[in-house]
């Protein structure tokens, strides 16, 4: 746009720029909308002259090149404020403030958009605009949207609340733009926009919307603050659906489709709410989280690494729980991870979480396993815990039977 918006202020003949004051000019400035003087402004000042001002087609194009060499570098670092992360941790209740850190800069959400794309769905469903049943058809737009995505096909159709699995466990793109588009009267923009003013009705200031999945986007920029809020209001408003956000997976089509947030399996007390990544936003996540009747809304914003991202938040989410009173889980978490089956190295991993008040470093260790057997791998322990429910066992230095899981490389979650 920038360019097409500097070139139109041009003439050009014979390898040389002619730039003339022409009549009119000031009323055509004052008939544009807000949206137009505000990308005006930010262009670069243009010498205006009644003469003819000549300048050589090599300093013009290298001209352009700076402009979008700076333009598009300057604009990603101040979206997404490269090298800070933005928290906050929020009672969910009474929407205390119970820790953060830059929380009110203004950052790329990725798929955190797919949280208020799921309170625009639970609104229409709660008003009767939609059922959960009826069928949402999947439009070539849909169909082509950037993984993270079902694979869905144009023609096709999937379900109301298919699409509201997909979106809470695999964070389908092409399903959050089929479902935007089936309430958005066939409109993703149009939807966009519904769901900018709800937004804003909800507070979110700081927020806007360009799309419905979160897929790279200049214009559409939240803030830890504003999806703080939204994670509330989604327990609040909808306590009837606020269980999709811990299904840990669900059946499409022969297929099992399980959930990408760690914090389901790693944190105890651990709800659900959302990941999401883009290489321009990082590794986000809302959590929520309840103790002792004590539940907490945590976000993490800009994390260089899905590790990084659960690392802080579990430890937020420790320190709010501790602010709040609520008793510490005494010893460390582990999660043990086995590979794929047909890893080549026949690793697995293994997540250890610090207790609420110890706040370590997140600890992975790698260890190789000795043999495997069809379906399972056998994995040695050494004495450590692991997550059980609410509660930490022992795990005593044997071997146990692990099952597979497949995991999926993912561009955007």
């Amino acid at each position: 746009m920038v360019f097409v918006s500097l070139l139109l202020r041009f003439r050009a003949s014979g390898g040389i720029l002619k730039i003339r004051k022409k009549p009119g000019v000031t009323v055509a400035q004052k008939q544009m909308s807000t949206r137009a003087r505000q990308r005006q402004t930010a262009l670069p000042a243009v010498p205006v002259a009644t003469g003819v001002k000549i300048a050589r087609r090599g300093t013009w194009v290298a001209g352009l090149v700076a402009l979008a060499v700076g333009g598009l570098t300057g604009g990603a670092a101040h979206a997404q404020y490269a090298h800070q992360i933005s928290t906050i941790v929020v009672d969910a209740r009474t929407g205390d403030v119970l820790s953060q850190n830059n929380p009110d800069l203004r950052r790329y959400p990725a798929s955190l958009t797919k949280l208020m794309t799921l309170y625009m769905a639970f609104s229409a469903l709660r008003a009767g605009m939609i059922t959960p049943d009826q069928q949402v058809p999947v439009s070539i737009h849909a169909s082509t949207m950037e993984p993270s995505k079902l694979g869905l096909v144009p023609g096709s159709y999937l379900t109301v609340e298919e699409a509201i699995l997909a979106l809470v466990t695999k964070s389908a793109n092409d399903a959050a733009c089929a479902l935007g588009e089936l309430i958005g009267g066939g409109s993703e923009p149009q939807f966009a926009a519904m769901m900018t003013r709800q937004a804003h009705a909800l507070g979110m200031n700081n927020t806007t919307f360009r799309n419905a999945s979160g897929l790279p986007n200049t214009e559409q920029l939240t803030t830890a603050r504003d999806l703080a809020t939204l994670g509330r209001r989604l327990i609040a408003d909808f306590p009837e659906y606020y269980h999709y956000f811990s299904t840990p997976s669900f059946r499409f089509h022969q297929r099992v489709i399980p959930n990408h947030n760690p914090m389901l399996k790693v944190y105890a007390g651990a709800e659900g709410m959302k990941t999401g990544y883009t290489q321009e936003a990082g590794h986000n996540l809302v959590t929520s989280a309840m103790r002792d009747n004590v539940r907490l809304v945590g976000v993490v914003l800009g994390s260089s690494s899905n590790s990084q991202r659960t690392q802080i938040m579990a430890s937020q989410l420790d320190r709010g729980f501790d602010a709040e009173g609520v008793a510490p889980v005494e010893r460390p978490l582990v999660l043990a991870r086995a590979s794929t089956q047909h890893s080549v190295m026949r690793q697995h991993r293994v997540i250890a979480m610090a207790g609420a008040s110890r706040h370590k470093a997140l600890e992975v260790a790698e260890a190789a396993t000795p043999h495997a057997r069809r379906g399972h791998t056998s994995v040695a322990h050494d004495h450590r815990v692991r997550l059980i429910g609410a509660k930490v066992h022992a795990i005593s230095a044997r071997t146990h039977p692990v099952r597979h899981t497949t995991t999926h490389a993912r561009n955007r979650t």
